[in-house]
């Protein structure tokens, strides 16, 4: 089936709400449950060999946000997480054990999104090959939990506070593409603005800044930064995403002030991967990009 380009607003404030009321795991048939008790087992089994999120994160070469969203279940343990926890913590197999388990519940556990959104984030989660420019934020599949949060919660007119805990839950599920095998290959250039920006104070952005060198070591993720001296930007025309789906041609997707297209047409989506290569190319090295995050880091 064809995908057409996409447009569509709610007419009335209330069926934007309907429309746009993201909706966690599933849990009619108890997978969230099954997550939120092998988060506190492992919370147990951490604690029990005096280790700290972050401590057991670098042990396992896992983001301290993600151990702590883990935890709290709020995301997904994957298969390798549960066996190197299950090692590290001296579990004697009570975390290995489970991972059939868990890949059962996957299976069954669902997030529902805006129907605005619903082809975008069909095609994501299928996709070979994600790029994003981004010069306001940080791409949604990068972000930590606390900055989504804060994201949401700077929404205006104002969102619920339960529609906002839904929205991170959906956002948060969709990152668990950059942890399965095989993975697609990432690559974001983000304005060094977006990196300088403190949203939500010091601890927000330091923690969004320690997951981005996190996710930029990946053999997957490549991470650069357009800074702000440079004399050249092919991007001025604002942010934007490329999908490339498994066996089917690249798609693009734009988001702004609340209107949503995803892009089909050919000759607009080359238009956008040439713009993507312009501002690659002005972009700093992936290896100068982690030592300038790492630098900003280190101010904070």
């Amino acid at each position: 089936m064809t995908m057409a380009e996409l447009e569509s607003r709610p007419e009335t404030e209330e069926q934007q709400e309907a429309e746009q009321h993201l909706v966690p795991l599933d849990d009619s048939d108890g997978t969230a449950d099954l997550f939120r008790a092998l988060g506190k087992q492992i919370k147990l089994l951490r604690e029990r060999a005096g280790l700290t999120q972050r401590e057991l994160g670098e042990r396992l070469r896992f983001g301290e946000d993600l151990i702590s969203s883990v935890e709290r279940g709020r995301r997904v343990p994957q298969p390798e997480l549960l066996e190197a926890a299950d090692q590290a913590l001296g579990a004697g197999g009570l975390l290995k054990g489970v991972t059939d388990d868990v890949v059962k519940a996957k299976s069954r556990a669902r997030v529902r999104h805006p129907s605005w959104f619903r082809d975008y984030a069909r095609i994501e989660a299928e996709a070979v090959e994600v790029n994003f420019f981004s010069t306001l934020t940080v791409p949604g599949l990068l972000q930590t939990e606390d900055y989504a949060r804060l994201i949401f919660s700077a929404y205006q007119p104002l969102l619920s506070e339960e529609t906002i805990e839904r929205r991170v839950a959906a956002r948060l599920a969709r990152q668990e593409v950059l942890t399965r095998w095989p993975a697609p290959l990432v690559t974001a250039v983000i304005e060094e603005s977006v990196l300088r920006r403190c949203l939500g104070g010091t601890e927000v952005l330091r923690g969004q800044l320690s997951h981005l060198l996190t996710l930029g070591r990946l053999r997957s993720t490549t991470l650069q930064v357009l800074p702000m001296a440079s004399r050249e930007h092919g991007g001025l025309e604002g942010p934007f995403i490329l999908l490339t789906p498994k066996g089917r041609q690249q798609v693009g997707y734009v988001e702004a002030q609340g209107v949503n297209r995803l892009i089909t047409e050919p000759d607009q989506v080359r238009i956008l991967a040439a713009r993507y290569g312009s501002i690659r190319g002005q972009a700093l090295t992936p290896h100068e990009s982690l030592a300038l995050v790492e630098k900003l880091l280190g101010e904070l």
